[in-house]
């Protein structure tokens, strides 16, 4: 006993972190297993290990503890009266924890019960609802709120932690932001079939382009930083015949032959094979752009954001 009392002397030091100093729920909930069985080897079969790894267990927590824990006899193992106080405050350890746990599952439920989202317009209207309806065979409980906006309106929505997930489609990605490239776009100028340029032979020139005034998606919009950007070599674009905030109002403008505009592919595909509007090549001009997935830096996406992420990913 001498021995044993030198191995386990002294008191905690107080400058040593407490789960340097206290058990683990493991071992605790083994401890609790022995006293309510009056047995290692069933409280090992119950806890689902071997009565070994019990025993070497038991042992590095009296260790620890520096107090002898369960005695054992070829008839059972039986708590010591240090053992029987340990078991104890073990107890309401162990209760705590399941009281924390049971919280945490409560915050995490509240979270998966809804997902809010912010993507700029192309990919709100042409790839979200494809991506939100494989997620709610994912997770039919999850409640999905969309806010479709251009990408500056993505970015302060995600800022200012109104939205757990968002979708742009320009050139860069606000300061604050984390990204990841989900798929790839190309823009393309198209017209009516009436216009004078959907029955040219030869394609535009980036000049011709930037010296016509469009019918443009507003600034902020992906659409336009990259068209801007495209054409920034040539002076820039000409001011505008009209300034529209939607893409299907764009569509609807160059389809009644108000002027020709430079729109998504995904965005006119249905109008192209449909023959209301016709795709006019451009020599030299390089109009393709990455769509990303966005959140604010160092908050990586969890449950049903993480979720739809993997999703678009699959496709990118």
């Amino acid at each position: 006993m001498s021995g044993e009392t030198k191995e386990w002397a002294g008191a905690p030091d107080d400058g040593v972190p407490l789960h340097h100093r206290v058990p683990d729920l493991g071992a605790l909930e083994l401890l609790l297993a022995v006293a309510r069985l009056g047995s290692l080897g069933r409280a090992a079969r119950v806890m689902g290990i071997t009565q070994p790894a019990a025993s070497s267990r038991i042992r590095s927590m009296e260790r620890q503890l520096g107090v002898a824990l369960v005695e054992r006899s070829p008839r059972g193992s039986r708590l010591t009266d240090a053992g029987a106080l340990v078991t104890d405050w073990a107890r309401r350890v162990v209760e705590a924890a399941e009281a924390f746990d049971a919280g945490t599952q409560a915050l995490r439920g509240r979270r998966d019960s809804r997902l809010r989202v912010a993507a700029s317009m192309t990919i709100a209207e042409y790839l979200l609802p494809g991506w939100l309806i494989a997620l709610r065979a994912q997770r039919p409980g999850t409640a999905v709120s969309l806010l479709a906006g251009n990408s500056r309106v993505v970015a302060e929505r995600l800022l200012a932690g109104e939205a757990d997930l968002g979708f742009v489609e320009g050139l860069d990605v606000p300061a604050g932001l984390d990204e990841v490239v989900v798929g790839r776009d190309r823009l393309v100028v198209v017209a009516a079939p009436s216009h004078p340029w959907a029955r040219r032979r030869t394609g535009l020139t980036a000049a011709e382009l930037a010296a016509t005034p469009l019918i443009l998606r507003e600034r902020g919009s992906g659409t336009r930083q990259v068209l801007d950007a495209a054409l920034a070599g040539t002076g820039g674009l000409a001011a505008p015949l009209l300034e529209l905030a939607s893409t299907t109002a764009v569509k609807s403008a160059v389809v009644s032959e108000a002027a020709p505009s430079v729109l998504s592919e995904l965005a006119v595909r249905e109008e192209l094979t449909a023959g209301r509007l016709v795709a006019v090549p451009v020599r030299g001009l390089e109009l393709a752009r990455e769509l990303r997935a966005v959140w604010p830096t160092g908050q990586r996406p969890v449950g049903p954001a993480r979720d739809l992420l993997g999703l678009t990913r699959r496709g990118a």
